[in-house]
């Protein structure tokens, strides 16, 4: 049975508009986007197919286009559907923090951070640059490593803090384990790229872990700066 020999109120583009996108399930959501399924499976089914495969929709957001691929029914067009939605949910919220300070909206910096990190299969350290009213000046990617670990090197964080001409930096790594507690290393390197931005009065504002569906856990709260 395809969604349109559904009854109306449970197809996934009426519920949506009855009830808002809010009340749609990750799959239900995947179906609108897919807007068709394969030969035995409704695009409801194929978003469960998608959702089971790769675990989160953050994982299915991080997948290559070769994972995506061995998917029937997801093709090269879907893959780049998908990085053009995930590409302006990025710049909306990237704009969104450069309009305002950056802590006039943290959940739009936790959102920023969880859409370029969480569920990448490596990990990475990375950088919101802020000028001396909170504004967001840039946001980039300063190191990559591998699935446990990423060498971070605070003469090259101080170099593009200066380059940036930024008064003040948010930091942030993912842990692709899906743990978002501090290790004593994550801690160590805190203070340590805080004692270094300090030198050429760079203040950190926050380091974040992200880490799987949770939001990403912030030192600042926890005390660890």
């Amino acid at each position: 049975m395809t969604i349109t020999d559904w009854p109306a109120p449970e197809r996934p583009r009426e519920r949506l508009l009855a009830r808002g996108a809010a009340a749609l399930s990750d799959a239900e959501l995947l179906s609108i986007f897919l807007r068709v399924g394969v030969a035995g499976k409704s695009a409801v089914d194929l978003g469960r197919e998608l959702i089971e495969r790769f675990g989160s929709l953050a994982r299915l957001f991080a997948a290559t286009q070769d994972e995506l691929a061995a998917i029937k029914g997801i093709g090269p067009a879907k893959y780049v559907q998908l990085q053009a939605v995930l590409e302006m949910a990025r710049r909306s919220l990237d704009a969104e923090m450069r309009s305002n300070t950056v802590f006039s909206s943290p959940g739009a910096v936790r959102d920023y951070l969880r859409l370029h990190l969480a569920g990448l299969a490596h990990e990475v350290f990375f950088a919101l640059w802020v000028d001396a009213q909170n504004r967001l000046i840039g946001a980039e990617e300063l190191f990559r490593g591998t699935l446990t670990q990423t060498s971070v090197y605070p003469r090259e964080v101080v170099k593009t803090a200066l380059v940036r001409n930024a008064a003040a930096v948010i930091l942030a790594h993912n842990h692709p384990s899906g743990v978002a507690e501090p290790s004593r290393a994550d801690e160590a390197l805190t203070r340590e790229l805080k004692q270094a931005l300090g030198l050429v009065d760079v203040r950190v504002l926050d380091h974040f872990i992200v880490a799987g569906t949770a939001p990403p856990l912030s030192f600042a709260e926890r005390g660890l700066l």
